[in-house]
């Protein structure tokens, strides 16, 4: 029941990542006062979570799935909502991302 806990921490801290990097892009060089505040609110509370989810998940799993998830789904933002190119190589390349996480998540955590 706790471990789910810090997954549930997890998926918050990946959630504001993400919203963070996505407003560094809207902030248009800290020219956007509103997404400009929004890249550090939301990294703040990334930080935040990702330590409380590090009192039940080991730190090199937790970090892991936080980068590698945040990275997938920057990726598919840039390429959906900001027209970002989507070549081969990118997806061959968040292929050997979501290998990794999954290879990390079966190798067991004795946290």
């Amino acid at each position: 029941m706790f471990r789910d806990m810090g997954f549930i921490y997890l998926i918050a801290a990946i959630v504001f990542e993400v919203a963070g990097t996505t407003s560094m892009k809207l902030a248009d060089g800290f020219r956007q006062p509103l997404w400009s505040c929004l890249i550090f609110v939301c990294y703040g509370i990334s930080f935040y979570t990702l330590t409380m989810a590090l009192k039940w998940i080991d730190v090199s799993v937790a970090y892991a799935i936080w980068s590698g998830l945040g990275t997938i789904m920057i990726v598919a933002i840039g390429a959906l909502y900001f027209r970002e190119p989507l070549t081969a190589m990118r997806i061959v390349c968040v292929g050997l991302i979501i290998l990794g996480v999954v290879g990390l998540n079966i190798s067991g955590s004795g946290h």
